[in-house]
Parts: structure tokens; C-alpha cells; sequence
């Protein structure tokens, strides 16, 4: 007679998800008697712009399974917007293709190219952790490496770059972005540019691979990922793209569609709407601005230095401590931030510090810092 047996449980050796490790700080922090100002995680806090709803609801009549590739007026709007905003040459539709939120593609990209146990990836020292869990889950080598030179006769498969950065707000200039693309061409190496956050540009202008200034006016070897979860405000809809070589992009749409990766109509059409629309920016980076004008002063006065951040929507701060001891000392003023050992062991002794709070809420915390140690 059979016993049962329980069902066999995924093992793909992944982490725990750091954020769930914040428990007692944020206990601490939401202890405070004016409450607790959130600034650990980059999700957006301001509104959906009115256009993305309006759209949402024309196109809420969907019955039809959408198309994985995207509508033809969706590839138009996004071969568009990365020619005109991004200065891309030659980008046609056909180039571009929607996807499910850009953690998505990043999570799932090495599988999604058919990387292996042969295959290896190339991520920053101080970087956002799906690379790595992408990695993981094809089950691929990973190595973080910010010096390509460095890696002598290694020749990867995917290399991840990422400007401005998450966490560290650094935007590469132009000859180390031709540096890395040129490094790559010549061993065969997909590069593979998370540029999430290139609407927010403080301190130096981001660029994108797909400029001709980098590639030399050829896409080949090149993906650009992008998203509207932080220029407009559209996290919840899941909405990013990617763009670059047509041949690469055709077969992450061929795998998509077995996969049934599939980003709904509604989506689409607001993504459309909100891609033709820079007002919208202007107002959310006027948002973002006023914020870090306000926080960076802050934890200057309270003994961090500010290192980077020269883009993107965080500070990265330092008091040369250990992470935890800076994430433990702000949390008893009610301030809940993100560790720097979040983001690779050469991070440790960093915060990230998140723009994603009101404006209310980020001038408590300022007076908060400035009252502790003015």
C-alpha cells in the first residue's frame, strides 16, 4: 500500500527577499509618535497621471487575449519615444516589444535567452538583486564586476548594466558606456542596459546604449530596458519594454508567446498614451527634486555622506558604519531605510535612501534628522 508523499518543493537555492528582513526596523520606526516616514523601497506614492486611467478605461472592453508582441500602434508609440527621448537611430517597431513590468524581464531574461550551467553573467558590485536571482534561477555562473578588464579571459553571455543605478543613483558617462559595449561586441557578450530610471538625471545626463554615440549606430549585441512604474507613476499597471537587437528581441517574443507573457490591452493602450506625454515627467521629476533638495542637507547634518546619486530617485548614504547600525539609528527616529548589504557585500557599510514618501511625510523626516543632531 502507498504512503503519501508530499510534492516535491522548488530548491533554486534563492535568498530570502531582503525586504522581509526589515520587520524590526520598521516595528521600531512605526513606533515613533508622529508615525513612520518610509523611505526603503522605490515604489511610487504619487498619483497615476489622469491620462493612464482614461485610457485603462476606454480599452476596458478587452475580451480577446492581447497580443504578446504587443499592438502595432504600442511598437510605433515605443520605437517613438526611444528615437525621440533617447536619440536612437534606425529603431524600428519591430525592435521593441512590451513586457510585464521590467523586474519581470530581469528575473526571467538569462532563462528567456537559454542560458545554463555553461553561461555566465556579469552584474555590478552594487547592484539591484534580481540580476543575480536572475542568475539564479537559470542557474547560470553570476560574477559582480563593475571592471570588465578585469575578467581576463572570461567571456560572458549577458552582461548588466545600469544607469542611473539602483541603488547608488551613478550614471556611467559616455566613454565607460562605449568602453562596456565595445568590451562586449568583441567576445560575443549580450549586453543588456537597465536604464529604469533614466528620466531622473540630477547631477549628469544618462544615456542610453542604444545612442549612436555608443553603439556606433548599430543595436546589434544591445537590449535597453525600460519602465513606467517610476516616470509615470505605474507600477501597479505593470508596464516596461524592452528595445535593441531585432534578432534577440524576435526570440524573447517567440519564448514569450509559448510562455504566454502577456501584457493586457488596457496596459498597452495607457502605456501608448503616457509615452506620448512628457508633461507628466516634468511634473513627477519637480516631485523627486523637491524631495532630495530637502533630504540630502538632512542626513548631511546628521553625519552621512552623500556618495553618488548623481540620478535616480535615492540618496546613498554613508557614515562608514555598518549598514545595520545606520538602519537601526535611524529607525528609532521613526525613519525606515533600506541596508546597503541589500545590494551585494560591497555595499555594506551604505544606506539607500528612497524619494518615495510625500512631501509631508520627507519634510518629517529632514526636521527629524536636523532636530536629532543640529
Amino acid at each position: 500500500m502507498l504512503t503519501e508523499v508530499p510534492p516535491r518543493r522548488a530548491r533554486l537555492g534563492l535568498p530570502d527577499f531582503p525586504w522581509d528582513t526589515l520587520a524590526a526596523a520598521r516595528a521600531t520606526a512605526a513606533a515613533h509618535a508622529d508615525g513612520i516616514v518610509d523611505l526603503s523601497i522605490g515604489t511610487p506614492i504619487d498619483p497615476t497621471p489622469e491620462q493612464a486611467r482614461l485610457a485603462l478605461s476606454r480599452a476596458a472592453n478587452s475580451p480577446g487575449y492581447p497580443l504578446t508582441s504587443g499592438t502595432s500602434a504600442l511598437r510605433e508609440a515605443l520605437a517613438s519615444y526611444l528615437t525621440r527621448r533617447w536619440g536612437a537611430v534606425g529603431l524600428s517597431p519591430e525592435d521593441t516589444l512590451p513586457v510585464i513590468g521590467t523586474k519581470e524581464l530581469v528575473a526571467w531574461l538569462p532563462t528567456l535567452l537559454g542560458l545554463g550551467t555553461d553561461d555566465l553573467l556579469v552584474y555590478p558590485t552594487m547592484a539591484y538583486p534580481t540580476y543575480l536571482v536572475g542568475a539564479t534561477i537559470a542557474g547560470c555562473r553570476a560574477i559582480a564586476c563593475d571592471d570588465l578588464d578585469e575578467l581576463g579571459d572570461e567571456r560572458p553571455a549577458l552582461i548588466w548594466i545600469n544607469s542611473p543605478s539602483n541603488p547608488t543613483g551613478q550614471i556611467l558617462d559616455m566613454e565607460a558606456l562605449k568602453h562596456r559595449v565595445s568590451w562586449a561586441r568583441k567576445r560575443g557578450a549580450l549586453v543588456a542596459s537597465d536604464e529604469c530610471y533614466g528620466e531622473f538625471g540630477w547631477e549628469a545626463e544618462p544615456i542610453s546604449v542604444l545612442h549612436p554615440s555608443i553603439n556606433n549606430g548599430r543595436c546589434n549585441g544591445l537590449l535597453a530596458v525600460h519602465s513606467l512604474s517610476k516616470r509615470s507613476n505605474l507600477a501597479g499597471y505593470r508596464a516596461g519594454f524592452v528595445a535593441g537587437d531585432r534578432d534577440v528581441v524576435a526570440d524573447l517574443l517567440l519564448v514569450r508567446k509559448h510562455a504566454g507573457m502577456l501584457v493586457p490591452r488596457p496596459v498597452q493602450e495607457a502605456m501608448i498614451d503616457l509615452l506620448n506625454d512628457h508633461d507628466h515627467v516634468e511634473e513627477q521629476r519637480a516631485r523627486y527634486l523637491r524631495r532630495r533638495t530637502m533630504l540630502w542637507p538632512a542626513l548631511e547634518a546628521a553625519g552621512f555622506r552623500i556618495e553618488h546619486s548623481e540620478g535616480a530617485i535615492y540618496l546613498w548614504a554613508t557614515r562608514d558604519e555598518d549598514c545595520h547600525t545606520s538602519v537601526d539609528s535611524l529607525a528609532r527616529m521613526g525613519i525606515l531605510v533600506a541596508p546597503g548589504d541589500f545590494y551585494g557585500p560591497a555595499a555594506t557599510r551604505h544606506v539607500r535612501v528612497a524619494l518615495t514618501a510625500t512631501d509631508e511625510r520627507v519634510a518629517a523626516a529632514a526636521a527629524r534628522l536636523f532636530d536629532a543632531h543640529g
